[in-house]
């Protein structure tokens, strides 16, 4: 196998590198004056089972215009197969039509990267299942719970907490956690009264005198995630953290999670962190190398990935 490391997170390309005792095939990935990128193979990958690792984070335009460059170039290389490896697969929010003349543009990036030439994807905890359906293509979809559930065991020896989902639609990705810690389960309910009022969070599940964990997929402004953990805390509860895949953490996020009751929000590194993340007194990353680079290692080797989570 090979492995072709993006611009958008290094880092965790070469812990995957590491993990898998292959080291990451040269490659120039540069831009041109006017900001175009190009992309050259430094080495042969002529016959070759080759993963590109990049998340299509920030700035998401110019990663993704990365991977579908350096697919391109590769399956001109005649490469024999193409995986991309998508840690935080971007526009996952625009999943479906949400008024008049909108776009999906989930579908289309689905389209971009099929075109570039991916024979294959593998990703992590997708905002919505059904994006699966948008490939024609094989998909692998990987879950942070393992890597979750051994910190919050780790971190919580005594009493398992109480898993706290933040919305509705993200109460089976937060049962899925309670079940293995072996925690009970609570859900934020949230809804605006009236336009202009803001919004009403009730807590549906007993929180009081307990500590809390809410779980979700994507944090971006964290103003939702900082919400729920005031009405936690105004439920009763005794303290309150956060489990979050993909760190987004735009504008102000750092400094709100900062300000919030929020004892600690813990993601993981599918995203770079910022400086701000990195000095954060309540943010920590939890690696996902591990998790990814067995992935690839069974999809290079034809081995069953779903055994991961069983």
């Amino acid at each position: 196998m090979r492995i072709i490391a993006g611009n958008s997170n290094r880092p965790l390309s070469e812990a995957i590198s590491a993990f898998l005792s292959t080291p990451l095939t040269r490659a120039s990935i540069r831009r041109f004056a006017d900001m175009e990128v190009f992309v050259e193979i430094l080495e042969n990958v002529r016959g070759e089972d080759v993963f590109v690792i990049q998340s299509t984070s920030y700035p998401a335009n110019d990663n993704l215009m990365e991977l579908l460059v350096t697919m391109d170039a590769l399956r001109r290389g005649s490469a024999r197969r193409i995986t991309a490896v998508l840690p935080y697969y971007g526009y996952a929010r625009q999943d479906r039509k949400t008024g008049p003349r909108t776009p999906i543009s989930a579908k289309l990036v689905a389209n971009l990267i099929t075109q570039a030439g991916a024979d294959r994807v593998l990703t992590l905890d997708l905002h919505a299942g059904q994006i699966q359906g948008f490939f024609d293509i094989p998909l692998d979809n990987l879950y942070t719970a393992p890597v979750f559930v051994k910190d919050i065991e780790t971190r919580f020896p005594d009493e398992p907490p109480v898993i706290v989902s933040p919305d509705v639609g993200g109460v089976l990705r937060a049962r899925a956690i309670a079940r293995r810690v072996n925690a009970e389960l609570a859900i934020i309910d949230k809804r605006r009264e009236m336009a202009g009022v803001s919004e009403v969070m009730n807590v549906i599940g007993d929180v009081r005198g307990r500590r809390c964990v809410l779980v979700d997929d994507i944090v971006d402004s964290a103003g939702t995630l900082c919400n729920a953990a005031v009405a936690i805390m105004e439920h009763g509860a005794e303290a309150v953290s956060a489990y979050v895949t993909h760190g987004v953490l735009s504008g102000g996020a750092v400094a709100r999670v900062a300000a919030s009751p929020l004892e600690e929000l813990v993601t993981t590194d599918s995203i770079l962190a910022t400086e701000a993340v990195r000095v954060g007194h309540n943010t920590r990353q939890l690696t996902i190398a591990p998790l990814m680079a067995e992935a690839m290692r069974r999809i290079s080797r034809e081995e069953s990935v779903s055994s991961l989570f069983e």
